[in-house]
């Protein structure tokens, strides 16, 4: 895949990533951790990822003031005018509007992609080929284009993207696009599996593109108190202009997903059903169906173990620390500085989020 100058691409990284405490912890979550002991952290293998097909100034990270020291610190490349800080958190919907704003100023001509930075991809080549499918259909037509992957398992732990009706291939350039007839959020396992038997629901990634000119038409129905109040200041702005409009006006975004905001709302939304190979690294469980098992079908994420007697467990320890387990069959075993949390895999996510919260209120903010 070429480089085009009139692609962009805007990497959301607020999250907390609270379903992987407590590895992932409010200092620093998930996506600022070398998980796998790779020498580049999640948000860096992301950065390098589209750094290979878009220009490095095409490049925006949004995230909170909290983390904006970790980036700058993990991304010297990034410009500062590529950095979106918000004042307070309200939801990604806020953020990408935020930044496809500036995108528009730059070049109203832009394509964006808009992705988590929390993504594994298995197969890079098809990754960039789907992109380029998908990049020539929404800098053709206007419409939200997201990315969506064949479930290969009953994951309640992911969002389900329902096909509706096949894009002809001469409108779309492949066989591969469909409208949305529904969009499901983290169903239950019975469902899930419904949803994989009936061969018409895909695996939401959470990758959507869009035309920034139609994108930013999205958000402006979605905000129009905001983003209206904007336009006297649109003409020859400065960055430090439109920083003080937005620390003035962003505590009035409601706290919203641009799932929730633009997706499930929106008049013109497609899915494609994309081959890359794709995993949301947000669980355990999703770990656990991803990386290769060892002895016992046990995964082990760069760490030092000695195993007996135990199967179907995911075990993460901090360097410098010895695993010794014996007689384990189907948990999490995951240590990070004061806190090990051991307890079993199932479906973890709402388990490991329910551990966190009674965590804070019983024992403090330090412990998340």
């Amino acid at each position: 895949m070429e480089i085009i100058k009139e692609n962009y691409c805007i990497i959301l990284a607020g999250g907390k990533g609270k379903r992987l405490w407590p590895c992932s912890r409010d200092e620093k979550p998930k996506q600022f951790i070398d998980f796998f002991g790779v020498g580049r952290t999640q948000l860096q293998q992301i950065f390098d990822r589209f750094a290979k097909i878009l220009p490095k100034q095409n490049i925006f990270i949004c995230t909170n003031k909290e983390y904006a020291p970790i980036v700058r610190d993990q991304l010297p490349a990034l410009s500062e005018e590529n950095l979106m800080i918000e004042p307070v958190n309200r939801g990604t919907a806020p953020s990408v509007a935020w930044a496809t704003m500036r995108v528009c100023r730059r070049d109203v001509q832009a394509n964006v992609i808009i992705t988590p930075s929390d993504q594994l991809v298995l197969n890079e080549e098809a990754f960039y080929q789907n992109l380029d499918d998908a990049f020539y259909f929404v800098s053709h037509h206007d419409d939200l284009l997201t990315l969506g992957v064949q479930p290969s398992r009953p994951e309640p732990g992911y969002g389900y993207i329902q096909k509706g009706e096949l894009i002809p291939p001469e409108r779309a350039k492949v066989a591969k696009i469909s409208t949305v007839k529904s969009f499901v959020e983290k169903p239950e396992r019975d469902f899930a599996q419904m949803f994989m038997d009936s061969g018409e629901f895909l695996w939401n990634t959470g990758i959507i593109l869009a035309n920034a000119r139609y994108l930013n038409q999205c958000f402006r129905q979605l905000f129009p108190e905001v983003l209206n109040r904007f336009d006297n200041y649109r003409t020859n702005i400065t960055i430090e202009e439109e920083m003080a409009f937005v620390n003035e006006n962003y505590p009035s975004y409601p706290n919203l997903s641009i799932d929730q905001g633009v997706l499930e709302h929106g008049e013109n939304v497609c899915v494609m059903n994309c081959d890359f190979g794709w995993a949301d690294l947000g669980t355990w469980h999703a770990l656990y169906e991803y990386m290769s098992r060892g002895q016992g079908d046990n995964v082990v994420v760069d760490s030092e173990v000695m195993l007996e007697d135990c199967h179907n467990n995911v075990i993460k320890l901090p360097k410098g620390r010895l695993g010794v387990i014996n007689g384990l069959d189907g948990y999490i075993v995951a240590e990070n500085d004061n806190v090990l949390l051991i307890c079993k895999k199932g479906d973890s996510s709402a388990l490991v989020r329910k551990y966190v919260n009674e965590v804070q209120i019983k024992y403090g903010d330090e412990y998340v």
